[in-house]
């Protein structure tokens, strides 16, 4: 039996309706006989959508990830463009070249004791001690002095862990300093075996100020030189109390200030700190005490006069120069044969607000710099040392820790 649907009399086109053929058991579709065209299926629809937006999603998801991709890359350039812009420093804009001023934005080189050993001469060239340590001078392989500060300690038995705390704070706060008028920290060696804790600092060839002001066998320092002395110091001492958190020198005095080959100032602070147990922040009033050391400081460059008397006694000698009583130049070091008395007499008016007994009326060190530039005419320039060896150094120090 065939069935089919019959086709209108008056329609000249063919049914579009499908011809199927029938049996028993099985109904199949049949191809139409007069249309061309297959029939599509639901499901291939389905399968064609699908297939559309897994590619739609495909593309956008790439696209997505190549737009993170780019700006993750704009992040990463931009933050190491950040990081190299704060640790570059220009060279010998602060005292020190520009490697060993990277090594202090880092961290200061550990030296080994074996090399130290050998610059210092089996450590038998020793310049000076004190209760709680030694000082070496050594020779790098280039030539280069330095100053070498050992504690007298030789067991971990008997180093405190406040020793330790004094020793790492010593070296964290001397990194900071980084002043051309400042004996500057240029390493550190700490070991177990044999026990060893050392700094390696610069070392200045010309004494100290106190040698050539008092020992007669010491070089002779004229007017101006002393000036230069007295300016370099005031510069380096303004920008310790200009750091964060200011560092005060404790031992300020003529035995501490150490002159370079050209006779420029170099303070020093190589000592291991002998502290308390409770180790305190610097306080707001401690730089007005370093002003008004300074301004006996600047009695004895003037006058000459050795403070062995005590630093009220030594203020009190000079007042009656300072007050006008007598005149200033009188209080001048007999030694010295040219000065300009102007420039006495101004720094007489110094040295009166250095020791203002009022300490809060006591000028800042900026304060004083201005004041003594005013009277010297000399800029940071030509305070501190004409030439420096720590290029060598420096050379020395990063051979020494790639090693």
């Amino acid at each position: 039996m065939n069935f089919s649907p019959s086709l209108s009399p008056n329609s000249d086109a063919p049914s579009l309706a499908p011809i199927f053929s029938f049996n028993p058991t099985i109904l199949a579709p049949q191809p139409s006989l007069s249309s061309p065209s297959p029939t599509i299926s639901p499901s291939a629809v389905r399968e064609a959508y699908q297939r559309k937006h897994s590619i739609s999603r495909t593309v956008y998801i790439s696209i997505i990830g190549g737009v993170s991709f780019l700006l993750a890359l704009i992040i990463f350039f931009l933050c190491c463009c950040r990081a190299n812009k704060a640790v570059v420093v220009r060279p010998w804009s602060t005292g020190l070249s520009g490697q060993l001023q990277k090594a202090f934005v880092t961290g200061v080189p550990t030296l080994k004791r074996s090399e130290i050993e050998i610059a210092c001469e089996d450590f038998s060239n020793i310049i000076g001690s004190l209760p709680n340590c030694k000082f070496y001078k050594g020779t790098l392989s280039s030539g280069v002095e330095i100053a070498v500060v050992s504690t007298v300690i030789t067991s971990s038995k008997d180093w405190s862990k406040q020793c330790e705390s004094q020793f790492r704070k010593k070296i964290s706060t001397l990194s900071k300093v980084n002043h051309k008028n400042f004996v500057n920290l240029l390493g550190f060696c700490e070991e177990e075996e044999p026990f060893t804790r050392m700094m390696v600092f610069e070392y200045a060839p010309n004494g100290t100020l106190f040698e050539h002001l008092h020992v007669k066998e010491a070089e002779h320092l004229n007017w101006t030189a002393r000036l230069r002395i007295a300016m370099g110091v005031a510069y380096c001492l303004d920008h310790m109390h200009q750091l964060h958190p200011p560092v005060i020198i404790q031992n300020l005095n003529s035995s501490s200030i150490y002159l370079t080959e050209d006779y420029a100032a170099k303070i020093s602070d190589i000592r291991f700190w002998v502290e308390s147990e409770e180790t305190k922040s610097p306080s707001q009033l401690e730089p007005k005490n370093t002003v008004y050391v300074f301004g006996l400081l600047l009695i004895e460059i003037v006058s000459g006069r050795i403070p062995t008397s005590g630093d009220l006694l030594l203020e009190n000698w000079a007042s009656c120069y300072l007050n006008g009583e007598r005149p200033v130049k009188d209080m001048i070091d007999p030694t010295l044969t040219l000065f300009r008395e102007e420039d006495a007499i101004a720094l007489c008016k110094v040295i009166r607000s250095c020791i203002n007994p009022v300490l809060q009326e006591r000028p800042a060190m900026s304060e004083i710099v201005s004041l003594l530039k005013d009277i010297t005419l000399m800029t940071p320039d030509r305070a501190v040392p004409m030439a420096s060896p720590l290029w060598w150094a420096e050379l020395e120090i990063l051979t020494s820790v790639a090693n």
